[in-house]
Protein backbone atom coordinates (compact mmCIF):
# COMPACT_ATOMS: atom_id res chain seq x y z
CA UNK A 1 0.00 0.00 0.00
CA UNK A 2 2.59 2.36 0.62
CA UNK A 3 4.44 1.42 -2.31
CA UNK A 4 1.34 2.72 -4.26
CA UNK A 5 0.92 5.82 -2.29
CA UNK A 6 4.46 6.73 -3.57
CA UNK A 7 4.04 5.90 -6.40
CA UNK A 8 0.52 7.77 -7.29
CA UNK A 9 2.50 10.91 -5.63
CA UNK A 10 5.28 10.71 -8.38
CA UNK A 11 2.61 10.58 -10.56
CA UNK A 12 1.63 7.18 -11.21
CA UNK A 13 5.46 7.18 -12.47
CA UNK A 14 7.76 4.11 -12.95
CA UNK A 15 8.64 1.70 -10.47
CA UNK A 16 12.43 2.67 -10.71
CA UNK A 17 10.91 6.69 -9.42
CA UNK A 18 9.20 4.79 -6.77
CA UNK A 19 11.84 3.11 -5.09
CA UNK A 20 14.20 6.55 -5.63
CA UNK A 21 10.97 8.05 -3.50
CA UNK A 22 11.40 5.25 -1.29
CA UNK A 23 15.14 6.11 -0.67
CA UNK A 24 14.89 9.04 -0.32
CA UNK A 25 12.17 8.47 2.70
CA UNK A 26 14.21 6.54 4.59
CA UNK A 27 17.33 8.81 3.99
CA UNK A 28 15.13 11.72 5.60
CA UNK A 29 13.80 9.61 8.28
CA UNK A 30 17.69 8.53 9.60
CA UNK A 31 18.13 12.06 8.78
CA UNK A 32 15.38 12.87 11.32
CA UNK A 33 16.36 10.11 14.04
CA UNK A 34 19.93 11.37 14.13
CA UNK A 35 18.85 15.40 14.54
CA UNK A 36 17.22 13.93 17.93
CA UNK A 37 20.60 11.84 18.65
CA UNK A 38 22.79 14.86 18.47
CA UNK A 39 20.89 16.95 21.38
CA UNK A 40 22.08 16.80 24.30
CA UNK A 41 19.43 15.70 26.51
CA UNK A 42 18.35 13.68 29.95
CA UNK A 43 16.13 13.02 32.12
CA UNK A 44 15.26 12.87 35.62
CA UNK A 45 12.82 10.17 37.37
CA UNK A 46 9.33 11.33 38.68
CA UNK A 47 6.16 10.07 39.98
CA UNK A 48 4.96 10.51 36.43
CA UNK A 49 7.88 8.68 35.12
CA UNK A 50 10.66 10.06 33.25
CA UNK A 51 10.64 13.88 32.40
CA UNK A 52 13.35 14.58 29.84
CA UNK A 53 14.74 17.64 29.26
CA UNK A 54 17.43 19.80 27.76
CA UNK A 55 19.33 22.94 28.41
CA UNK A 56 21.29 25.86 27.04
CA UNK A 57 22.79 29.20 28.79
CA UNK A 58 23.21 30.38 32.12
CA UNK A 59 21.81 33.33 34.45
CA UNK A 60 18.00 33.19 35.29
CA UNK A 61 16.47 29.71 34.94
CA UNK A 62 13.74 30.01 31.91
CA UNK A 63 11.38 26.93 31.49
CA UNK A 64 10.75 26.77 27.93
CA UNK A 65 7.46 24.63 26.77
CA UNK A 66 7.05 23.46 23.71
CA UNK A 67 4.06 23.13 21.54
CA UNK A 68 2.28 20.56 18.95
CA UNK A 69 4.52 17.80 17.75
CA UNK A 70 7.49 19.29 19.66
CA UNK A 71 10.20 17.64 22.07
CA UNK A 72 12.49 19.23 23.94
CA UNK A 73 14.87 19.95 21.15
CA UNK A 74 11.97 22.45 19.25
CA UNK A 75 11.37 23.58 23.15
CA UNK A 76 14.85 25.38 22.50
CA UNK A 77 14.69 25.85 18.71
CA UNK A 78 11.72 28.01 19.27
CA UNK A 79 13.70 30.15 21.65
CA UNK A 80 15.68 31.50 18.55
CA UNK A 81 16.41 34.76 19.54
CA UNK A 82 14.77 35.02 22.91
CA UNK A 83 16.21 35.52 26.57
CA UNK A 84 19.58 34.56 25.18
CA UNK A 85 20.80 35.68 28.69
CA UNK A 86 18.91 33.23 30.35
CA UNK A 87 19.25 29.27 31.57
CA UNK A 88 16.78 27.92 29.29
CA UNK A 89 15.51 24.41 30.35
CA UNK A 90 13.15 22.90 27.76
CA UNK A 91 11.56 19.40 28.92
CA UNK A 92 9.83 17.00 26.39
CA UNK A 93 6.19 17.20 27.86
CA UNK A 94 4.16 14.08 28.07
CA UNK A 95 4.36 11.46 25.04
CA UNK A 96 7.14 13.49 23.62
CA UNK A 97 10.47 12.05 22.56
CA UNK A 98 11.82 10.22 25.71
CA UNK A 99 9.14 11.52 28.38
CA UNK A 100 6.87 8.96 29.59
CA UNK A 101 2.76 8.91 29.00
CA UNK A 102 1.56 8.20 32.93
CA UNK A 103 -1.75 6.23 32.93
CA UNK A 104 -4.94 8.44 32.44
CA UNK A 105 -2.34 11.49 32.25
CA UNK A 106 -4.29 14.94 32.09
CA UNK A 107 -2.55 18.85 31.70
CA UNK A 108 -2.73 19.18 35.74
CA UNK A 109 -0.07 15.63 35.88
CA UNK A 110 1.83 17.94 33.33
CA UNK A 111 1.85 20.83 35.33
CA UNK A 112 2.87 18.63 38.01
CA UNK A 113 5.51 17.02 36.35
CA UNK A 114 7.49 20.69 35.67
CA UNK A 115 7.30 21.56 39.02
CA UNK A 116 8.86 17.76 40.19
CA UNK A 117 11.60 18.52 37.27
CA UNK A 118 12.37 22.13 38.60
CA UNK A 119 12.53 20.64 42.12
CA UNK A 120 15.48 18.06 40.93
CA UNK A 121 17.26 20.96 39.16
CA UNK A 122 17.08 22.87 42.62
CA UNK A 123 15.14 25.92 40.87
CA UNK A 124 12.44 27.07 43.09
CA UNK A 125 10.91 29.98 40.34
CA UNK A 126 11.13 30.30 36.98
CA UNK A 127 10.04 32.08 34.29
CA UNK A 128 7.48 30.33 31.46
CA UNK A 129 7.49 30.65 28.14
CA UNK A 130 5.20 28.79 26.23
CA UNK A 131 4.72 28.06 22.41
CA UNK A 132 1.26 27.16 20.89
CA UNK A 133 -0.19 23.37 22.58
CA UNK A 134 2.34 24.34 25.60
CA UNK A 135 0.52 26.81 26.84
CA UNK A 136 -1.95 24.59 28.29
CA UNK A 137 0.16 23.12 30.72
CA UNK A 138 1.97 26.60 31.50
CA UNK A 139 -1.34 28.05 32.27
CA UNK A 140 -1.85 24.84 34.92
CA UNK A 141 1.60 25.40 36.03
CA UNK A 142 1.01 29.06 37.27
CA UNK A 143 -2.44 28.47 38.21
CA UNK A 144 -0.86 25.34 40.31
CA UNK A 145 2.41 26.25 41.41
CA UNK A 146 2.03 30.30 41.20
CA UNK A 147 4.68 30.40 43.95
CA UNK A 148 6.86 28.77 41.29
CA UNK A 149 6.43 31.25 38.45
CA UNK A 150 7.82 34.39 38.06
CA UNK A 151 6.70 35.38 34.40
CA UNK A 152 4.43 33.65 31.95
CA UNK A 153 5.07 34.47 28.22
CA UNK A 154 2.23 32.87 25.96
CA UNK A 155 3.39 32.96 22.13
CA UNK A 156 0.71 32.06 19.84
CA UNK A 157 -0.72 29.70 22.39
CA UNK A 158 -3.85 27.29 22.93
CA UNK A 159 -6.11 29.48 24.38
CA UNK A 160 -9.86 28.95 25.39
CA UNK A 161 -12.31 29.09 22.60
CA UNK A 162 -9.79 28.67 20.25
CA UNK A 163 -10.14 25.96 17.18
CA UNK A 164 -7.42 24.06 18.37
CA UNK A 165 -9.02 23.66 22.14
CA UNK A 166 -11.77 21.67 19.83
CA UNK A 167 -11.37 17.72 20.50
CA UNK A 168 -10.58 16.76 16.49
CA UNK A 169 -12.03 14.19 14.76
CA UNK A 170 -10.90 10.70 15.77
CA UNK A 171 -9.53 9.66 12.45
CA UNK A 172 -7.12 12.68 12.78
CA UNK A 173 -4.91 10.41 14.62
CA UNK A 174 -4.49 8.42 11.38
CA UNK A 175 -2.51 11.23 10.36
CA UNK A 176 0.11 11.10 13.14
CA UNK A 177 2.88 9.18 11.85
CA UNK A 178 6.35 9.52 9.70
CA UNK A 179 5.26 8.66 6.22
CA UNK A 180 1.69 10.56 5.68
CA UNK A 181 3.73 13.75 7.46
CA UNK A 182 6.45 13.43 5.20
CA UNK A 183 4.84 12.96 1.97
CA UNK A 184 2.87 16.19 2.75
CA UNK A 185 6.41 17.60 3.74
CA UNK A 186 7.33 16.84 0.41
CA UNK A 187 4.61 16.31 -2.25
CA UNK A 188 2.51 18.59 -0.54
CA UNK A 189 4.25 21.30 1.10
CA UNK A 190 1.55 23.91 0.89
CA UNK A 191 -1.01 21.94 2.46
CA UNK A 192 1.65 21.15 5.56
CA UNK A 193 2.28 25.31 5.50
CA UNK A 194 -1.21 25.79 6.57
CA UNK A 195 -1.43 22.89 9.05
CA UNK A 196 1.70 24.73 10.62
CA UNK A 197 -0.09 27.89 10.72
CA UNK A 198 1.44 30.12 7.94
CA UNK A 199 -1.42 32.19 6.33
CA UNK A 200 -2.08 31.69 2.52
CA UNK A 201 -0.69 33.62 0.05
CA UNK A 202 1.56 35.02 2.83
CA UNK A 203 5.06 36.69 1.32
CA UNK A 204 7.79 34.68 2.76
CA UNK A 205 10.92 36.42 3.17
CA UNK A 206 14.86 34.20 2.86
CA UNK A 207 14.69 34.38 6.98
CA UNK A 208 11.27 33.16 7.00
CA UNK A 209 12.01 29.99 5.00
CA UNK A 210 14.35 28.61 7.06
CA UNK A 211 12.65 29.36 9.88
CA UNK A 212 9.58 27.28 8.71
CA UNK A 213 12.23 24.34 7.16
CA UNK A 214 13.37 23.89 10.15
CA UNK A 215 10.22 24.09 12.07
CA UNK A 216 9.02 21.70 9.11
CA UNK A 217 12.25 19.45 10.20
CA UNK A 218 11.92 19.38 13.71
CA UNK A 219 8.27 17.52 13.27
CA UNK A 220 10.37 14.19 12.36
CA UNK A 221 10.71 11.39 13.82
CA UNK A 222 6.68 11.71 14.39
CA UNK A 223 6.72 8.19 15.60
CA UNK A 224 9.25 9.69 18.72
CA UNK A 225 6.10 12.47 18.98
CA UNK A 226 3.10 10.86 17.81
CA UNK A 227 1.52 9.48 21.62
CA UNK A 228 2.26 13.60 23.12
CA UNK A 229 0.09 14.64 19.83
CA UNK A 230 -2.48 12.77 20.70
CA UNK A 231 -2.53 13.61 24.74
CA UNK A 232 -2.43 17.15 23.16
CA UNK A 233 -5.15 16.71 20.65
CA UNK A 234 -7.93 14.64 22.49
CA UNK A 235 -6.71 15.36 25.76
CA UNK A 236 -4.69 18.64 27.12
CA UNK A 237 -5.52 21.34 23.96
CA UNK A 238 -9.57 21.16 24.98
CA UNK A 239 -8.51 21.28 28.97
CA UNK A 240 -8.06 25.19 28.53
CA UNK A 241 -11.43 25.34 27.84
CA UNK A 242 -12.43 25.48 31.74
CA UNK A 243 -9.25 27.25 33.21
CA UNK A 244 -10.20 30.39 35.20
CA UNK A 245 -7.74 32.76 33.77
CA UNK A 246 -9.07 35.26 36.40
CA UNK A 247 -7.11 33.09 39.25
CA UNK A 248 -3.26 33.76 37.41
CA UNK A 249 -1.51 35.77 39.65
CA UNK A 250 2.33 35.66 37.79
CA UNK A 251 2.08 38.81 35.31
CA UNK A 252 1.31 37.39 32.37
CA UNK A 253 2.35 38.53 28.14
CA UNK A 254 0.04 37.48 25.47
CA UNK A 255 1.88 37.63 22.24
CA UNK A 256 -0.26 36.71 18.98
CA UNK A 257 -0.54 37.82 15.58
CA UNK A 258 -4.04 38.90 14.39
CA UNK A 259 -3.77 36.97 11.37
CA UNK A 260 -2.77 33.14 12.79
CA UNK A 261 -5.17 30.90 11.42
CA UNK A 262 -4.77 28.12 14.15
CA UNK A 263 -5.69 29.89 17.08
CA UNK A 264 -7.84 32.88 16.43
CA UNK A 265 -6.65 36.84 17.79
CA UNK A 266 -10.35 36.53 19.50
CA UNK A 267 -9.18 34.11 21.54
CA UNK A 268 -5.92 35.89 22.74
CA UNK A 269 -7.56 38.98 23.02
CA UNK A 270 -10.74 37.18 25.18
CA UNK A 271 -7.80 35.79 27.58
CA UNK A 272 -6.00 38.72 27.97
CA UNK A 273 -9.21 40.71 28.97
CA UNK A 274 -9.47 37.73 31.71
CA UNK A 275 -6.05 37.43 33.10
CA UNK A 276 -5.45 40.29 36.06
CA UNK A 277 -3.02 42.64 34.39
CA UNK A 278 -2.07 41.16 30.86
CA UNK A 279 -0.27 42.51 28.25
CA UNK A 280 -1.48 41.66 24.89
CA UNK A 281 1.06 42.35 22.34
CA UNK A 282 -0.37 41.95 18.69
CA UNK A 283 1.14 41.35 15.95
CA UNK A 284 -0.50 42.44 12.45
CA UNK A 285 0.75 39.70 10.18
CA UNK A 286 3.40 36.77 10.67
CA UNK A 287 0.84 34.08 11.51
CA UNK A 288 1.16 31.39 14.12
CA UNK A 289 4.95 31.33 13.66
CA UNK A 290 4.27 35.44 13.73
CA UNK A 291 7.17 35.49 10.73
CA UNK A 292 8.83 38.54 9.94
CA UNK A 293 8.43 39.68 13.73
CA UNK A 294 11.24 38.18 15.69
CA UNK A 295 13.06 40.96 16.55
CA UNK A 296 9.90 42.79 17.76
CA UNK A 297 8.41 39.74 19.59
CA UNK A 298 12.17 39.42 21.14
CA UNK A 299 12.24 42.97 22.87
CA UNK A 300 9.27 42.54 23.85
CA UNK A 301 9.34 39.54 25.71
CA UNK A 302 13.04 40.58 26.97
CA UNK A 303 11.49 43.44 28.24
CA UNK A 304 8.84 41.90 29.76
CA UNK A 305 10.92 39.03 31.81
CA UNK A 306 12.71 42.14 33.04
CA UNK A 307 9.73 43.72 34.61
CA UNK A 308 9.80 46.52 31.66
CA UNK A 309 8.13 47.37 28.80
CA UNK A 310 8.81 48.25 24.96
CA UNK A 311 8.54 51.80 24.43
Amino acid sequence: MKKQVLLAAVGGGSAIAGRRVARRYRLDLAAAYARVTAVDRAAVVTAFGAVEYAERGNGEPLLAIHGFFGGCDSGLQSLRGLADDRRAIAPSRFGYLGSSMPPGASAADQADAFAALLDVLGIGRSDVIAFSSGATSALQFALRHPDRVKHLAVISGNLPGSSTAAVPPRAARLAYRDFPMWTLKVFARPVLLRQIGVPAGFPLAAGDARIISDLIDSIFPVALRAEGATFDAFVSDPDVNSYPLEALMAPTLIVHAKDDPLVAYDAARRAASRVPGARLASVERGGHLILGNGQAVGREVTAFLAGSRVP
